[in-house]
């Protein structure tokens, strides 16, 4: 598949790039994907929730009333977890949620998802550049040049460049990422990936490297 390569202004170069069909036209495996995402959104949660069990809650250990001949049911302590402001029974407790996956599941999964990017012909590439400073103004005008100001879009850069990373953190539909940090959530939650013309290279690298 070839894509025209465009300025960041919006016009034409009059080049194009060849995708690879090893990274951008493979058969999707929705499974890898889901793999995938699953893990990456795992791996983000903090995983620090709480809840207090009867032997941490404050109170007495008195118990309240005597076990037999009340005609009500038999209670111990305050900090039982049938009574208000007691402990609770097998509450939340602080873990790790994330889980290893495999690279060749996770290459996968990221070629799964630019192939779908593909097919939908949901990719621009735009020739390598940089902002003379960094205002959120000037990122925008470049969405609106390549007509995807409405839209969600993930920028994928070869490397950092400050003043494009600076001027698009703000923006709530967009992100910026690195051909070495692009990951599947980020692709398949993007309407458009708009790679920086020298960045293709480095991710058919990546993705295509032996194990």
């Amino acid at each position: 598949m070839d894509i025209s390569v465009v300025k960041h202004s919006g016009e034409n170069t009059g080049r194009k790039v060849a995708l690879s069909t090893e990274v951008f036209g493979i058969e999707p495996n929705d499974h890898a994907i889901y793999l995938d995402v699953k893990s990456i959104l795992a791996n983000q949660r903090q995983g620090t929730h709480k809840a207090k069990q009867r032997n941490e809650i404050s109170g007495s250990s008195k118990k309240l009333k005597k076990q037999k001949g009340t005609g009500g049911a038999r209670a111990g302590n305050i900090k039982n977890p049938q009574f208000k402001g007691g402990g609770r029974v097998f509450g939340p407790q602080p873990r790790d949620y994330s889980f290893k996956l495999n690279k060749k599941v996770k290459d996968l999964a990221r070629k799964s998802a630019l192939s779908y990017k593909a097919k939908d012909n949901a990719i621009a590439i735009i020739e390598d550049f940089n902002f003379a400073e960094a205002k959120t103004k000037q990122y925008v005008k470049m969405l609106s040049a390549l007509s995807l100001g409405d839209k969600k879009t993930l920028v994928v850069l070869p490397e950092v460049v400050k003043n494009v990373v600076l001027s698009g953190r703000n923006i709530q539909k967009t992100k910026v990422t690195t051909a070495d940090q692009i990951n599947t959530f980020d692709v398949m939650n993007a309407d458009n990936v708009i790679f920086v013309e020298s960045s293709i290279n480095k991710v058919v690298t990546l993705l295509n490297k032996e194990s």
